[in-house]
């Protein structure tokens, strides 16, 4: 396979990578686990910067199709199954589903500048600012999940919501928006300090992450979350149909 694109083309040159990448992943002898070629020596053959790379590699990683590891490369994914829920809700609308009872222990919205990670999911310019949305959620006995949400400035977010209504309420009600996919990743770690903190728990203890990547029927992302949940608190459960 050829390692060119068409830098005249009005076909965006990540666009054109991202196609590019998908072709290379399933040739023979990058499936199933193998190395891509290095991220600057693929940017010079390709003649392209660094960033637009990222954001192509981005978003396959988005979708379970490369993993990245510091300090080693890119690779192809194994084959893994996935599973597509047929429905999703908000934290306040699963809750309120399973008649479970809780409240905002700590709420707060703060606009800060996207990190790298949210920069290239949202497709911004480096140092945009955006609305975080941080929420401490428990019951009498005390918290047991912490999230954060970042917004696309798109959206048209003040900060000054009422933030104790359902989050997607607020979304397609007053912002006409309708959540259409979510994608995510789960994996549990030890807690740090801070989270530990939040949730209190012991440093190291067990947590669960959940990352959340919210598109609208148009595919255009507009919200990035992440959970983290007390292990002893939360099991999470898929159904799965043949």
């Amino acid at each position: 396979m050829e390692l060119k694109i068409d830098h005249t083309s009005p076909v965006p040159l990540h666009a054109q990578v991202e196609d590019l990448l998908r072709g290379l992943i399933k040739l023979p002898v990058y499936k199933n686990g193998n190395f891509l070629p290095k991220e600057v020596e693929l940017a010079k053959r390709l003649g392209i910067s660094r960033n637009t790379l990222r954001q192509a590699t981005n978003k396959l990683e988005y979708e379970g199709l490369l993993v990245r590891k510091k300090g080693v490369g890119t690779k192809v994914t194994e084959k893994t199954m996935t599973t597509h829920l047929q429905q999703w809700h908000s934290f306040t609308q699963e809750m309120n589903e399973r008649g479970i009872n809780f409240k905002n222990l700590k709420l707060a919205t703060k606009w800060v500048e996207a990190n790298e990670k949210i920069t290239s999911f949202f497709n911004i310019k480096e140092h945009t600012v955006v609305l975080r949305l941080s929420r401490l959620r428990g019951d009498k006995n005390g918290p047991f999940v912490y999230f954060e949400s970042y917004f696309h400035p798109r959206i048209g977010l003040t900060g000054d919501e009422d933030f104790s209504r359902p989050l997607y309420e607020i979304i397609e009600e007053d912002y006409h928006i309708t959540p259409s996919l979510s994608k995510e990743k789960i994996k549990a770690r030890p807690a740090s300090s801070i989270t530990a903190k939040r949730l209190q728990i012991k440093q190291g203890e067990p947590v669960l992450v959940r990352e959340r990547f919210v598109f609208d029927p148009g595919v255009r992302p507009f919200e990035y979350n992440i959970g983290f949940y007390r292990a002893d608190k939360f099991t999470y459960t898929i159904d799965i149909k043949r």
